[in-house]
């Protein structure tokens, strides 16, 4: 936990913006697996991490502003507990720690919800993204199971991603942490992914780094040598030389702030020519478009930058031809280059997305498109000081895509399909670093990883 202090301090400042009224803060429970004990591990919500530290199952905060009031609901261990898990120490403890007053056992929750209903308090909760918790608001409040998402509360959304969005000193401190331990595990990918080997047996050395490193994964690792499907995790496939992996991993740390980086890489000792034309356009993808990042720049415009890079790239090799921004404003480059460029990143790898990705990523003055490519960037709006985000372009040679697309006629006027068809078996390659906006442009988080390829191959045969 950080300290009292800083809980005390995000609280004081969500009371501020929302004046009046109750606020609900559901903690998560321990969900199982394929029966009711054997229990996925557990992550607590990340909105009541942030607010209150606290890292347990089965728990509920309500703030009450009207007559301000902060209280803990839940209900101790008992010493048969004790028995199966160890000593835990009492809720009062976690709740002096993080600056809550008063602990309440769970059954008092309903109650003082039903009180408050009573004396015409509104009832402020974010939306819920897991079944269980959006049964329990619906018992709470009384609300049927179909309306709660409807009523949810878009004030209290709007305040909570305004605060998240802005990552602090000790915030960052933290991410530095996930992203060097995410940069471990890139590392151990590049060096021992060898001919003759499984993805899983690598992405099962990956996860260990990242358990070793206090935390676990912050999301499923992917790594594979069909890098064309976006998000194809580690199977039991076996990578050979001549193949090209693409490995997208990050770790949490154990106060739950997430890393997220990707490489590609041969499984051979060196890139083959055509890998290295390919992974050029990629970086210089990434580093024309990650150089633009600043406060008030659009990250709309920084993915459109990429899209154009890639289509010059594509241009040089004959994939693609006509006019490069032409190409852009059509979505010929989606053909390659189907998603988006980054999200933003924290204690969710991709932050708060949970709570919907045009209150997070979008404003009233820019809606997420509705088009193919553009529809998966997450991040479209100004940038401020303080944000974290990702910047991963790509460029993936989907055969599918390819063969329905040239069966329409698609894009004819800037794809040259006759050699797009020599790249059907080629895969596809990312390269994603991780950034914090500054006040006069961006930094990079974490210590460098090898991203060159005179540095992927160095690091490769070291």
């Amino acid at each position: 936990m950080f300290s009292k202090e800083t809980y005390v301090a995000r609280r004081e400042s969500l009371k501020k913006k929302m004046g009046s009224g109750l606020l609900i803060f559901p903690g998560n429970k321990e969900t199982g697996m394929n029966y009711k004990d054997n229990w996925y591990p557990f992550r607590q919500d990340s909105t009541f991490l942030y607010y209150f530290g606290i890292n347990l199952p089965d728990l509920y905060v309500l703030i009450d502003l009207d007559s301000n009031k902060e209280i803990l609901f839940g209900d101790d261990l008992t010493p048969e507990d004790f028995v199966w898990v160890g000593a835990v120490e009492p809720l009062s403890t976690y709740a002096e720690k993080c600056g809550v007053a008063e602990v309440q056992p769970m059954a008092k929750l309903e109650a003082y919800i039903k009180n408050a209903q009573q004396k015409g308090q509104n009832l402020h909760y974010l939306p819920p993204y897991r079944n269980k918790v959006t049964i329990e608001i619906s018992n709470l409040t009384g609300i049927p199971v179909n309306e709660v998402d409807a009523n949810k509360s878009e004030d209290f959304t709007k305040a909570v991603i305004a605060q998240r969005s802005i990552k602090s000193a000790e915030e960052i401190a933290e991410i530095h942490k996930a992203v060097n331990i995410t940069a471990a595990m890139h590392r151990h990918a590049i060096k021992w992914t060898k001919h003759g080997v499984t993805e899983k047996q690598i992405a099962g050395e990956l996860q260990a780094i990242a358990v070793a490193g206090g935390g676990n994964i912050s999301f499923p690792i992917i790594l594979t040598k069909n890098g064309q499907y976006l998000h194809n995790h580690a199977t039991q496939a076996v990578v050979e030389n001549g193949d090209i992996v693409l490995c997208d991993c990050g770790a949490e740390t154990a106060m739950n702030y997430a890393g997220d980086m990707t490489r590609t890489f041969p499984v051979a000792e060196r890139f083959t020519d055509i890998q290295r034309q390919i992974y050029s356009i990629v970086l210089d993808a990434h580093e024309s478009s990650s150089a633009a990042l600043k406060p008030g720049y659009r990250f709309k415009d920084a993915h459109l930058l990429a899209c154009s890079r890639i289509v010059e790239g594509l241009k040089g090799l004959g994939l693609m031809k006509g006019d490069t921004q032409d190409a852009v404003n059509a979505g010929a480059h989606t053909l390659f280059f189907q998603c988006g460029l980054g999200h933003f990143m924290g204690m969710d790898v991709h932050d708060m997305e949970n709570f919907g990705e045009q209150l997070v990523g979008y404003n009233d003055d820019l809606k997420k498109s509705t088009e193919f490519g553009l529809k998966s960037l997450r991040l479209g709006k100004e940038l401020e000081e303080g944000n974290v985000l990702t910047v991963e372009p790509g460029i993936y040679f989907n055969p599918f895509l390819i063969d329905s697309w040239k069966a329409q006629g698609k894009y004819t006027d800037f794809v040259n399909y006759d050699e797009v068809e020599k790249f059907k078996t080629f895969g596809g390659m990312r390269v994603e670093e991780d950034f914090l906006i500054t006040a006069n442009g961006k930094e990079l988080l974490g210590d460098p990883l090898a991203k060159t390829i005179k540095e992927i191959e160095e690091l490769k045969n070291s």
